[in-house]
């Protein structure tokens, strides 16, 4: 079988499978395997044509090179060891193993017993040995030569402060949309249409849910459930095999080129706390193959696994070789497929070390800040896990930028009418300084949000008071219980005039608030036109219409609003200003660069932040008065967010050859650019009423 391929020493790196035009070296890690096997398969990917032993290992890279090989090879490994799960081993060599820094797997496993290194049944459960070769089972690694005409692309390097960040699903952005051709791939998401729909929105970047190579969990399957998020990665280099439309990883690279040519830059959400092979009753595909003790955090008792991610494993980010393969991930995303930055999943687990404490100072935090490659690209930390102490949010060290869930429970139960929600309300609007304002971090760090791929759509945050999860088949147990939402009067849809112009009412709110935010603001696709997913606020598993946008049914006003006000925030940078607004007087005109007024313009006082019902805030924002452009320009904005009745609002006093025009108004949103005359005016109830500081036009 193996006659024909002849193998030589090759080289420890680069790990992987490298073609350099002659054949193709191949390197893999495996700390505590005694043999290390590279299984070649025919072009259909049936029939395993050779078995040959890797000949050279240097420190614990195992290494061979087989000269003929093209890319499109297709192959995986057998590792041999000891199988002893109460020592943290569970090497099987009848286990065909997927290369960990493999670019492109040519599908994903069908489910099968066999996919297990132990009997499945059996008494003694994972410490029984199982036989059965998984091969027929499993996808292939395909040799990848990534070589791409960029031409002249450039990463667009946005400023922080000039952002606004889309989280989108590949193929729920684009499934339902008539006239994308290629929907649910990555060249359908960087068709015309898309391009053409997210610069008119004005969208600086988009935050692709995972699209490295995940699993589709069993249990999902045998429910008839998909892993839709994919938040189960299983090849940390390689793309989503069901965007690829024709088994290309230049098709990723085309997109990401197609973006840029928009000046939008592509932000990658991904994995590296876990992966998909669960607990120790989960498939033996890859790591857990290769060398369990190494790849994985294990409990005292080596046979578990320390669960800080909730997905049953966690990885081993401690070990040089773990933390080697996620950096070489890292830069291969932005060198290589030339992505713009990453938001990380569960990163609080990245930062745990020693017995599990996390750490600011962790060897992960370390290597990307001295990187030269990634301290170049955006970096978002989701500041948290389900481990012992795993809140984390504003401990970040810079230059990470992280999701702050605090901005958008404020946001909601503010605008649902909360008792007490203005002075935290504050605090989100400039910053939540609190978290943020240390370490030279600047007020960018925050990511605002209002609602994310994980919860209610911010349609439903209007329209539900409860989550409806039934469709996910955990009787309703799953998801978050406390989503600070308002149905305004009926549970779902209704045909209520009032009730419907109230929602629409609500969300104008709740968007004008996040586009008047300091910090950097995220939208999740398909808010900006009324998405709904019937209230299911955990859509994991729903890769149907529940979770696929249905831009038939979008709502244009709505739409309209959302572009305006993305517009009024890049038309005045006072809103995006990095550094943080504290009050302080201005060298410009003496005056302080922060302003928290009462209706009737009285400064606020320490007795009116706790006046628990208080439901109008004014603020008037300036230049900070630290900035370097502060002498400028005289800029202001006046902005009134009112979830009470209407109200009477005293407008500060403009400056010589100065006036307060009305930009913004929720309750009005056709409302032309109106001259204030008169020192009040009157901003109705349940609404955002801003103003802006205009030059009095030259005689």
């Amino acid at each position: 079988m193996t006659a024909r391929y002849r193998m030589t020493a090759g080289r420890a790196a680069p790990l992987g499978a490298t073609f350099d035009g002659d054949g193709v070296n191949f390197a893999v890690f495996s700390e505590n395997a005694s043999r290390v096997t590279l299984c070649l398969f025919s072009k259909d990917g049936e029939t395993e044509v050779a078995r040959l032993d890797l000949p050279e290992r240097d420190g614990d890279v195992w290494h061979g090179y087989v000269s003929g090989l093209r890319p499109g090879t297709l192959y995986g490994y057998r590792a041999h060891g000891p199988y002893r799960p109460d020592e943290g081993h569970r090497f099987n060599p009848n286990k065909l193993l997927l290369d960990p820094y493999a670019k492109r797997l040519t599908g994903h496993p069908v489910w099968h017993d066999a996919l297990m290194g132990y009997r499945v049944g059996e008494r003694g459960g994972d410490l029984t040995f199982d036989t059965r070769d998984s091969a027929p089972f499993m996808p292939r690694c395909a040799v990848e030569d990534p070589t791409f005409s960029w031409g002249d692309d450039l990463h667009p390097r946005r400023p922080h402060k000039d952002s606004l960040i889309y989280e989108a699903h590949v193929k729920g952005l684009t499934m339902r949309h008539p006239d994308v051709a290629e929907p649910g791939t990555f060249l359908g998401l960087s068709s015309d249409p898309m391009l053409e729909y997210l610069t008119d929105l004005g969208i600086t970047a988009v935050e692709l849910l995972p699209s490295q190579a995940f699993l589709n969990d069993r249990f999902l399957v045998e429910k008839g459930l998909t892993n839709y998020w994919g938040y189960q990665t299983i090849g940390f280099f390689a793309p989503e095999p069901r965007y690829l439309d024709r088994a290309q990883i230049a098709e990723f690279q085309q997109m990401v080129a197609r973006f840029h040519s928009a000046g939008i830059e592509v932000l990658m959400d991904v994995v590296y706390n876990h992966t998909g092979e669960g607990s120790e009753l989960g498939p033996t595909l890859s790591f857990r193959g290769l060398d369990n003790k190494s790849y994985y955090r294990l409990s005292q008792d080596a046979r578990y696994y320390v669960n800080d991610t909730g997905t049953g494993n966690t990885l081993n980010v401690d070990h040089p070789m773990v933390l080697r393969m996620i950096m070489d991930s890292l830069r291969y995303w932005v060198e290589v497929m030339h992505v713009d930055g990453f938001r990380f999943d569960l990163c609080s687990t990245l930062g745990r070390v020693g017995s599990g404490g996390f750490d600011r100072g962790a060897s992960f935090f370390d290597a990307v800040r001295q990187d030269p490659v990634l301290t170049q690209v955006k970096l978002i930390a989701e500041p948290w896990d389900i481990g012992p102490g795993g809140y984390q949010l504003g401990a970040f060290p810079p230059p990470f930028m992280e999701w702050n869930d605090k901005y958008r429970d404020t946001l909601r139960r503010f605008w649902r009418g909360d008792p007490g929600t203005v002075p935290a309300l504050a605090d989100r609007l400039t910053g939540s300084a609190v978290q943020f304002d240390h370490s030279g971090r600047p007020a960018t760090s925050s990511v605002n949000l209002l609602t994310a791929h994980d919860g209610f759509t911010l349609e439903d945050v209007v329209s539900y008071n409860e989550k409806h999860n039934d469709a996910n088949g955990e009787q309703g147990k799953d998801g978050h219980g406390e989503n600070f939402s308002h149905n305004l009067g009926v549970e779902g849809p209704t045909r209520d005039k009032a009730i419907q112009a109230a929602r629409v009412r609500r969300k104008r709110n709740m968007m004008a608030s996040l586009l008047l935010s300091q910090g950097t603001p995220m939208i999740l696709a398909g808010d900006e036109m009324g998405h709904s997913q019937s209230g299911n606020n955990n859509a994991y598993c729903q890769d149907n219409e529940v979770s696929w946008i249905d831009w038939s049914a979008a709502d244009p006003e709505f739409l309209e609003f959302t572009r305006t006000m993305i517009a009024f925030r890049k038309a005045n940078p006072i809103l995006s200003q990095k550094l943080f607004l504290h009050a302080r007087e201005r060298a410009l005109d003496g005056k302080e660069d922060l302003f928290w007024r009462k209706a009737d313009g009285a400064t606020m006082r320490q007795s009116d932040w706790e006046d628990p019902s208080l439901a109008c805030l004014c603020c008037e924002l300036r230049t900070a008065s630290d900035s370097p452009d502060y002498g400028t320009s005289e800029m202001a904005v006046f902005a009134v967010f009112n979830t009470g009745p209407e109200q009477i609002i005293t407008v500060p006093e403009a400056s010589a050859g100065r006036y307060w025009a009305w930009h913004i108004d929720t309750a009005d949103p056709d409302r032309d650019v109106t001259p204030i005359e008169g020192a009040t005016v009157i901003v109705p109830d349940d609404a955002v009423a801003v103003f802006v500081l205009e030059r009095q036009a030259s005689a």
